[in-house]
């Protein structure tokens, strides 16, 4: 723990010089502590959790879902990031990506049943998929839809002939 530890005598030319305390702390027991926090801590704090999208993919491959032309909105993303939608089979409109997220909920606002069809080219980015993604589970989750209804396809060459001059 702590010793007191006096120091005196004669001192130079013989004269009696005064008595000093020295004190010598034992410093262990504080180190223990201190490991023994930092080991605590280091056990009880959760690290960051790896992000998972759950992605639910149908049985069967060949399995055709039906869905009406009114209720499907597409949505294209070239490999320049240049994005189009469009409903239905109505003409394709090119948009900006500070313009998804509005024609995302004016849509779901019109008809909350309707389903979102994602074509993304190949050689397009992955950041841009998980983005236009995250942007329709908020809004869905804005609009309180619980049921999450969209589809992930990549681009064929139909598309790209119907994008291509826009």
């Amino acid at each position: 723990m702590a010793e007191m530890v006096e120091a005196g005598g004669r001192g130079k030319k013989g004269k009696k010089s005064k008595k000093r305390v020295g004190v010598r702390m034992d410093m262990t027991p504080m180190v223990d502590v201190a490991f023994l926090l930092l080991t605590f801590f280091m056990l009880s704090t959760t690290l960051a959790t790896p992000q998972v999208m759950e992605i639910s993919l149908p049985p069967d491959s060949k399995v055709n879902v039906e869905v009406a032309e009114s209720n499907l909105l597409t949505i294209r993303v070239r490999k320049d990031d240049a994005v189009f939608w469009n409903k239905g089979k109505d003409a394709p409109a090119k948009i900006t990506a500070a313009e998804v997220p509005k024609v995302l909920e004016q849509r779901l606002r019109e008809n909350p049943k309707i389903a979102t069809l994602i074509k993304i080219d190949r050689e397009s980015k992955y950041q841009k998929l998980v983005d236009l993604i995250d942007e329709l589970n908020l809004i869905q989750a804005k609009l309180g839809q619980t049921e999450k209804r969209f589809s992930i396809v990549t681009m064929d060459k139909d598309d790209d002939a119907l994008i291509g001059n826009l």
